[in-house]
């Protein structure tokens, strides 16, 4: 809190501009805009920036025609012009001191220029309030003992140390003057929840700070109780809320309301509504709508992919891609049995195996889809199954298999030796065998990336794996050339690593042997 004085104010030179605005039947203001201030500030000249080399004379002041106390309006006026060698500075005790000698004036322009603004009714009010803004200018408050008191645990703490009963307290480097004035002028508001509803979210908050520091706690329940009801734009301005709200936490003040909008409090964990959510994008038969759903829950997993994930989201993500891989193992069974219905099985399939790519998808970038690579190596009965079906019913298949040796190859999925070795002799051979089908007739599908990833692939097994699935390829890409995968970059690495290697390793092995008699 800033720091406070009790002072007395005695007459002396200091003059403060009157700012006049509308009084609520109460007896007091009503809150202050934004624009009061703005306007008193600019009407001064800035600090640090000179005067103007002249001013115009000033026009003498007509006495104004006398209206009814009834007819009168609620208006700000403006503040007349100050002149050059009068500085218009904040409130502070001046006691007389003897005459000081003549020294010569110092420049206008040279002098800091401050602005002062009063507020209330003087003429009804028993105490001031002084407040010393950060901004160059003094905001002077009209206001009543018993009210600060009544409706302020930190007024009525200062209030009653002052046992002289002091008609000033002031507060020095008061970081929200313009708050502060409406926070106080709510002690005067009977309807303080319709004063709010008027303001915005940044600005409410700015008086939850004041109304906090000031002890104000009718004015925090209000405040409360607007951003309980009040929508919240954005993500920002969500954590703006709630940092203010938390910071009331432990006080005794009810910040539960506000703060059930991102907490809940029910029984149900979160892995049941994760896989209710799962569950229900992949059961969908609508395209469009489980198209949009699969992109949006990807990418809201993504966003915080780098965050450790719980252990009940991957179990949750596995149920389903097991659950997905016997049904699309049931599709087979079924499309093979009765080879008629192969063509209306095939859409059965292709919404099954999308499903099984995007399960992948969200694996992959959690780098949670080892397990899923164990899991698709062992499906040495779907790949049986898959040579008897037409390749229009089964290449989506071969998706999920290219998309898992991309993986292996940029180091997103690091499954065992084992289970890369197994992977490679279950799924390689069907690849190939719809691989003219794929470069042709899946739009997703990139070519030299897949053939990146499996060689790549491929030269993560020990040599003589590599040597045994290389020379398999081989045998095939001679027969389909175009049609077959090229892994010829992969060839290249595994005859430099059985050719050329060890003749260079025994040739160095020799030199040495060779240097070290020559030394003896």
């Amino acid at each position: 809190m800033a720091e406070i004085r009790l002072t007395r104010v005695e007459q002396g030179q200091t003059k403060i501009k009157n700012v006049p605005i509308a009084v609520t039947p109460e007896g007091f203001w009503c809150c202050p805009s934004p624009i009061v201030f703005q306007k008193n500030l600019k009407a001064q000249n800035p600090l640090n920036k000179p005067p103007r080399p002249s001013s115009p004379p000033h026009k003498p002041i007509l006495p104004k025609k006398q209206v009814p106390s009834a007819d009168r309006k609620p208006l700000p006026l403006r503040p007349a012009p100050v002149p050059d060698d009068v500085r218009a500075v904040a409130p502070e005790i001046l006691t007389p001191s003897a005459p000081p000698e003549r020294t010569p004036r110092p420049k206008t322009e040279h002098l800091p220029r401050k602005v002062s603004i009063e507020f209330g009714e003087s003429g009804t009010s028993n105490m001031k309030v002084v407040l010393m803004g950060r901004q160059g200018f003094c905001v002077k408050l009209s206001v009543h003992r018993d009210v600060l008191a009544e409706n302020s645990s930190f007024f009525a703490g200062k209030l009653f140390e002052d046992r002289d009963g002091s008609p000033c307290l002031e507060i020095d480097d008061c970081e929200d003057a313009e708050i502060y004035v409406e926070t106080v002028g709510l002690m005067y508001c009977q309807d303080m929840k319709q004063r709010l509803v008027k303001q915005s979210v940044p600005r409410v908050l700015r008086i939850l700070k004041v109304a906090e520091l000031l002890g104000f706690n009718q004015c925090i329940k209000s405040c409360l109780e607007y951003l309980e009801a009040v929508p919240w734009v954005g993500e920002e301005e969500e954590e703006k809320v709630v940092s203010s709200v938390l910071r009331l936490q432990g006080e005794g003040i009810g910040i539960t309301p506000v703060l059930k909008r991102i907490s809940s409090e029910t029984s149900n964990p979160p892995k049941d509504t994760l896989s209710y959510i799962i569950e229900l994008v992949l059961k969908s038969s609508e395209e469009r709508g489980r198209r949009e759903m699969k992109s949006i829950v990807l990418k809201l997993l993504r966003e915080n992919s780098n965050i450790p994930s719980p252990h009940f989201c991957h179990e949750t993500i596995y149920d389903s891609c097991r659950g997905c891989v016997n049904s699309l193992l049931g599709f087979f069974r079924q499309a093979v049995e009765d080879l008629q219905t192969a063509d209306q099985v095939a859409k059965q399939i292709t919404l099954e195996v999308d499903n099984i790519s995007w399960l992948l998808d969200i694996l992959t970038d959690r780098r949670a889809a080892d397990e899923f690579a164990a899991i698709w190596a062992q499906q040495q009965e779907l790949t049986a199954l898959h040579g008897k079906l037409p390749i229009v019913s089964r290449y989506h298949v071969s998706c999920v298999t290219a998309k898992l040796f991309v993986g292996i190859g940029r180091g997103q999925i690091l499954p065992s030796k084992e289970t890369r070795l197994m992977l490679l002799k279950v799924w390689l051979q069907p690849l190939i065998d719809d691989y003219r089908w794929l470069q042709h007739g899946c739009r997703s599908f990139d070519q030299k990336v897949v053939e990146e990833g499996i060689g790549r692939t491929i030269l993560t097994l020990p040599l003589e794996d590599q040597q045994s699935i290389l020379l398999s390829w081989l045998g095939s890409f001679l027969k389909a050339g175009d049609s077959c995968p090229n892994l010829q970059r992969a060839f290249e690495v595994w005859w430099r690593r059985t050719f050329i290697r060890p003749y260079v390793e025994s040739q160095g092995n020799f030199r040495e042997s060779d240097c070290s008699m020559t030394t003896k």
